[in-house]
């Protein structure tokens, strides 16, 4: 009996430093793993994220000294194309996607000589639990476009011992270039791209110049202008295309242009941009609001409650601005106000359609336009001209429901087919889910819905870009249509490239290009830079405005 009690007595004694020694072989030590994602890397940026470590340390590990991290760039389409590698230290926090405010972040490492294999040595020390870090790269300038970037975590030295990370990946991040930033030029935010080649091939790139804050209308904001003469891979500083100053006495923050859209008249080389302009702010109950001043803190916009109204007037209704360059974007006019002659007196509002117009091949130039008609619904519609823009019409609306932006593109069969933001894709998430698309073969008199309207394109309610590009392969003349817009039905995320063969009809899944996963504003426009090259400038999660260079080979069947 006394051996029994003795026994049953140690019995938990004797277990204990099994249990103990159980714990730390049921939990590894040190878990080290990553996770790439598909977002541009820019030039003129100077950290890109490229990789996010996690590095998990258990609670038996009193501490672990990192001393050495190793990356593997296998992928990267010229090794000289990395200026500088840099490892951030983020502690448990995973957040820093984007690596806007590095100043709040541990720089641990960097390295600067291009090599297959490169080497990031460190001195940290990480206490038990989580810890994150950031691999960044920066671009040297003179990195091609059309370059691809591959950065592989591969192993790293804790406590002197070498261990293997996790979660390699086969991505290649493409290139591109931050072309406006965040505070660049003392502005705070540039939003809503247009991008058109020029008749002697130079780039324009047009945008909201939003001096004081992202806020939509009304402010103080200008359209601006970007030129390139190199098919993109450098630009000349920004000019400003649109500014009404201190217009009628007001100050400029009650002057406000935006939603540029930028057509390029193909028959006589002209460049026509329109902005839409605000005189003021008009209050809830669509009265204008006297004595603004510089210390006034009113504000309204001109698609919400009455902040634009029936009427003509500056005071009464937003306006239609178009300012016109014959040198190919080096200069423009002074804005003309074509409101009066196009929009009908009983409309809340008529405006540009934010991106690019388009030149038909009977010569008419045509800009999408948008509007709210006289009980204040939204609308989509085109306006063009026969005699080369001195005067312009308007048609009718293309769909009956609720439709905002939009873009135009000319069909095989001549006929013009509009694209549409669907205010009802809000609440839509299911099968019809999807851009509202209408033709017109005789210039927006009568419309009719596309087959693939409300089902085909999918989106999260954002302004997207449409263009035909025409091309020559062996000998032969084609054409495609080009897509943009953020691939969601929920949110603004997945920047992606579509094609279609078919005039619209279908859209190969196994043909779309993803640009940046990451959530961002969404606005994007196409353009033809030549016969072999798309261009595309957006609102992406790591710049304001991202341009970027797509190749003709990976859009064919």
């Amino acid at each position: 009996m006394l051996i029994s009690k003795l026994i049953l007595y140690c019995l938990p004694v004797c277990l204990l430093p099994v249990l103990v020694c159980a714990e730390p072989h049921g939990e590894p030590e040190i878990v080290i793993t990553q996770q790439r994602y598909q977002v541009p890397v820019l030039k003129l940026k100077k950290d890109n994220p490229v990789a996010r470590i996690r590095m998990r340390v258990a609670a038996a590990v009193a501490n672990a000294h990192l001393s050495e991290l190793t990356f593997d760039t296998k992928g990267t389409s010229e090794l000289k194309d990395i200026k500088q590698l840099r490892l951030y230290y983020t502690g448990a926090d995973s957040g820093y996607r984007n690596l806007g405010n590095v100043d709040k972040l541990q720089l641990t490492g960097s390295a600067d000589k291009p090599a297959a294999k490169l080497t990031i040595r460190c001195d940290l020390s990480l206490l038990p639990g989580d810890h994150y870090f950031w691999v960044s790269v920066e671009l040297n300038n003179e990195a091609s476009l059309l370059h691809f970037i591959s950065v592989n975590t591969i192993n790293a030295v804790l406590n002197g011992k070498l261990h293997q990370i996790g979660g390699q990946s086969k991505i290649l991040q493409r290139t591109g270039i931050a072309l406006r930033q965040h505070n660049q030029d003392s502005v705070h935010t540039y939003r809503i791209p247009g991008l058109a080649t020029a008749k002697d091939g130079s780039l324009l790139a047009v945008y909201d110049v939003r001096r004081e804050s992202g806020r939509d209308l009304q402010g103080n904001i200008d359209i601006g202008v970007s030129r390139s003469t190199d098919g993109g891979k450098t630009w000349l500083p920004m000019q400003i295309a649109i500014d009404m100053g201190a217009w009628g006495g007001l100050p400029e923050k009650f002057n406000g242009v935006s939603d540029a859209n930028i057509l390029v008249d193909k028959n006589t080389g002209s460049i026509f941009v329109a902005g839409l302009w605000m005189h003021g702010v008009l209050n809830e109950q669509g009265k204008w609001i006297e004595g603004l001043n510089e210390e006034s803190k009113d504000w309204n916009h001109q698609w919400k409650n009455s902040g634009s109204q029936p009427g003509f007037d500056v005071k009464q209704t937003a306006q239609f601005m178009i300012v016109k360059s014959e040198d190919h974007g080096k200069t423009w006019s002074k804005p003309v106000n074509i409101t009066r002659q196009c929009k009908q007196e009983d409309w809340w509002l008529w405006a540009p359609a934010p991106g690019q117009g388009i030149t038909l091949r009977d010569g008419t130039i045509v800009f999408p336009t948008q509007g709210r008609d006289k009980t204040g619904k939204a609308f989509s519609t085109i306006t063009y001209s026969k005699d080369g823009g001195n005067t312009w019409h308007t048609g009718k609306r293309a769909f009956k429901q609720s439709t905002t932006e939009n873009m135009a593109v000319e069909l095989s069969d001549g006929a013009v087919m509009l694209n549409m933001r669907y205010n009802k894709n809000k609440t839509d998430t299911g099968d019809t889910n999807g851009r509202v698309i209408a033709v017109t073969r005789n210039l927006g008199e009568d419309w009719t819905e596309h087959p693939a309207s409300r089902g085909a394109l999918h989106e999260p309610v954002c302004m997207a870009s449409i263009i035909r590009h025409d091309y020559t392969l062996k000998g032969k003349k084609r054409s495609m249509l080009v897509f943009s817009n953020p691939d969601s039905k929920t949110t603004r995320h997945h920047m992606t490239i579509k094609v279609s063969y078919d005039d619209g009809l279908t859209w190969p899944v196994n043909k779309k290009i993803l640009l940046d996963e990451w959530k961002s504003r969404g606005y994007s426009c196409l353009t033809s830079i030549d016969n072999d090259t798309i261009g595309i400038l957006y609102e992406g999660s790591q710049s304001d405005m991202v341009f970027q260079q797509i190749k003709l080979k990976e859009l064919l069947p």
